[in-house]
């Protein structure tokens, strides 16, 4: 017999959907072989599935609720170390599951937007107009303020 559903790279859940509706017109044992899943591990499915894990749901409430205490700005990173800090033993890839259970994403703050001087400023004249060759030392300073990413620099002249 061919392997035709489950060579389609099918997520579990959803063959066993299937499964689980072809199971009314054929037997189990058929349709099992036909997607190459052995019963048993359907059963175990099925199994897991009516089971409500109680230590999964505390979990993701303690997430929400330091996700919420973080203004929806903590990671999965941050969030385990939250986590270690009430004594639960967890790691990053299970918080971060979990966030994806309950529809978590990080939202970081984005760079400060500077606005761009389109007109000059009556209160600062420009004495210079870019003449910055002068005939005499310390005659004439200026200055610029610059930013690189997260650096700011200062220039003397």
């Amino acid at each position: 017999m061919k392997k035709g559903y489950s060579s389609l790279d099918e997520r579990t859940d959803a063959t066993y959907a299937l499964i689980d509706k072809l199971r009314e017109q054929e037997s189990l044992e058929l349709i099992c072989q036909a997607f190459d899943v052995p019963k048993s591990t359907y059963y175990d499915y099925k199994k897991r599935s009516q089971r409500v894990d109680v230590e999964r749901l505390t979990l993701r409430a303690a997430i929400k609720k330091l996700f919420r205490d973080t203004r929806n700005s903590a990671g999965s990173r941050t969030l385990v170390d939250l986590m270690r800090d009430l004594g639960h033993c967890i790691g990053r890839f299970k918080v971060r599951s979990l966030m994806k259970e309950s529809g978590l994403t990080s939202k970081q703050p984005g760079p400060h937007a500077y606005k761009l001087a389109n007109e000059e400023r009556p209160d600062i004249p420009n004495h210079l107009d870019r003449e910055f060759d002068v005939d005499a030392p310390d005659k004439v300073w200026c200055g610029d303020v610059t930013s690189y990413a997260d650096f700011w620099c200062m220039a003397l002249r």
